[in-house]
């Protein structure tokens, strides 16, 4: 009788490394992820006592209308989701829910501290577990250094902006696919069942948090799908289930969105071509007939995108050496040449998956591109013409790649020095990658010593804003809190969370129910009315003055008159009382 040759054992033909083997890329093992995120905490922690004592926290004019849509969820004539709106994604505003009850955490913009700061410190753990599994775990320091202590990104963890939140949905998403895409290699169904429901959880919260979301989910989506498609039947028969929910999950957000727009702003498209969509904006802020450099011009959005990106993450002129450096690190990667000078037996099939699926970080990069070029999402840095701050921010999705593949490039160089390990080679293979480290923290500081950019941005945009806004408090706050006031909150509700009114004592564009016949009579809808030149209420005295004394001119620079006028026969309304706050 022949006899069969023995089935080579998988786990033989993968090498084992010690856990303190320096020259080992492995995936991190349990309770290494744990230290970096306390490291997060702290540092988010520090940055919000910096950003709250010097007044940081409520620069941004959207970081201020995040937490007014979260806080009329509860404060309104009719609260509940309906008050989410139709363009922003709902799933900050949620989050933010639970702390804006209090007064006090809305006035201070600390009711957002919880989601942007853990949002954060999660994200820190994501990249040092993202980058342990591509290179040596001295380089997935600089690489984690790198981005947590970025100091754009640390001031947006403090704020009610959603780039902390997405950033972290983002990089754990990468994480987890890389994790289920192994283990299906691997055939350790398990695991990678878990992996498969863990990132349609990830797709959902990106898919309610920004829009880029929505095309990471669906290249997600195809990723998981093609190594299914390439896996044996008995792989895919035993994680179909699996599957099954992850594509629910994935299709289903942005199903949930269409039919939101739908039922609550009549139209299904609302959040792309309604009132306050990106493209309406556009239209009212460009002068008739001009638009901002890069519409419809792949070559200029590139140019205004890539230079965004470079400034928000490294300090004065570096970013030029850094995106090169990025651009090798993804050289290398595509090549999968990171460890040909060392031997090639201790680049485990996980490493390599990562390698390849690394690749992305880089989706924002022809996202953005195409959004600058044809969604109506201008660009502005003082870098380039018009040398002004719009929209900095979106640079910050760019920051894992440059992280990690600049952290790769360096890894490379290392490498290449330590084949030379003779005399002053040998230092310089010593001092390479704290010097490296140093260079992580020296970026930092020149960031903060000169002001971060998304920072700067939201200085300058303020200056105007918040002088008038700081008017306009000053108006409410000697109303009566228990008689209605009539003002059009989109731009300027900042106003009223300063005042410390609650929204449910204003009649706004909050509630269509109250607003729209206030429009046609305002003398009997409200005891006072604010009207901002331009605005909807403004148009509406002009239409009915009948009943309205003017008290008093609100003026200041870079904004729009508001004029304050008092009702002189709201007392004598049968709807008296109809707009007064619940005791």
């Amino acid at each position: 009788m022949k006899r069969l040759a023995p089935r080579r054992s998988l786990v033989k033909q993968v090498p084992v490394v010690a856990l303190g083997d320096p020259e080992a890329i492995r995936p991190v093992m349990r309770g290494e992820t744990y230290p970096a995120f306390a490291a997060g905490v702290m540092l988010a922690f520090a940055a919000l006592l910096v950003c709250y004592s010097r007044g940081y926290l409520l620069l941004y004019g959207d970081a201020v209308a995040h937490l007014a849509i979260a806080r009329r969820i509860v404060d309104a004539h009719y609260p509940g989701l309906a008050q989410m709106g139709g363009v922003w994604l709902p799933l900050p505003h949620l989050l933010i829910v639970p702390f804006i009850r209090s007064m006090q955490l809305w006035q201070t913009g600390l009711a957002a501290a919880p989601m942007s700061t853990l949002s954060f410190a999660i994200s820190v753990a994501g990249m040092w577990r993202l980058s342990r599994r591509m290179m040596r775990v001295r380089w997935a320091l600089v690489a984690t250094a790198f981005y947590a202590l970025n100091a754009n990104l640390l001031f947006l963890a403090t704020t009610a902006m959603t780039e902390a939140l997405f950033l972290m949905l983002f990089v754990w998403s990468i994480v987890v696919t890389m994790e289920g895409i192994s283990a299906l290699r691997e055939n350790r169904t398990a695991a990678a069942k878990g992996r498969m429901v863990l990132a349609g959880l990830l797709v959902a919260g990106m898919v309610f948090t920004r829009y880029d979301g929505w095309i990471v989910g669906a290249v997600l989506w195809c990723c998981f799908a093609w190594t299914l498609w390439k896996s044996s039947k008995e792989t895919r028969d035993s994680v179909k289930v699996a599957f099954g929910i992850f594509t629910v999950l994935c299709v289903a957000g942005p199903l949930l969105w269409f039919w939101y727009n739908a039922h609550f702003e009549g139209d299904w498209l609302d959040f792309l071509r309604g009132p306050y969509s990106a493209k309406q904006i556009e239209r009212k802020t460009a002068p008739p007939g001009q638009h901002y450099r890069g519409w419809h011009n792949m070559g200029w959005a590139l140019l205004f995108y890539t230079r965004t990106a470079q400034i928000d993450a490294a300090f004065w002129e570096t970013g030029f050496g850094l995106m090169l450096a990025s651009l090798y690190g993804l050289w290398l990667s595509l090549r999968n040449t990171t460890t040909d000078l060392l031997d090639r037996s201790k680049q485990e099939l996980s490493t390599r998956i990562s390698l390849k699926y690394g690749l992305l970080l880089w989706v924002p990069l022809p996202f953005y591109i195409y959004s600058v070029a044809y969604g109506s999402v201008p660009i502005f840095i003082p870098q380039l013409w018009p040398h002004a701050y719009y929209n900095a921010r979106y640079g910050m999705e760019m920051l894992p790649a440059f992280a990690i593949y600049g952290s790769l490039a360096a890894e490379r160089l290392d490498i290449w020095i330590r084949i030379h390990s003779e005399g002053w080679w040998k230092v310089a293979a010593r001092v390479w990658q704290p010097f490296a480290m140093l260079l992580c923290v020296a970026n930092f500081v020149g960031m903060a010593i000169h002001i971060p950019l998304v920072l700067k941005e939201g200085q300058v945009n303020a200056t105007t804003r918040v002088a008038f806004e700081k008017a306009i408090t000053f108006a409410l706050q000697q109303m009566p809190p228990d008689e209605p006031v009539m003002m059009a909150l989109s731009a300027h509700v900042g106003a009223v969370q300063e005042s410390g009114r609650t929204l449910v004592s204003m009649v706004s564009e909050n509630d269509s129910m109250t607003w729209d016949p206030a429009l046609k009579d305002p003398a009997h809808s409200a005891s006072f009315v604010i009207a901002i030149a331009g605005d909807p209420v403004d148009q509406a005295v002009k239409e009915h003055p009948e009943g309205l004394k003017e008290l008093e001119v609100l003026c200041t620079s870079g904004q729009p008159c508001a004029r304050v006028y008092q009702s002189e026969v709201w007392n004598l309304s049968p709807a008296k009382g109809a707009n007064i706050p619940a005791k």
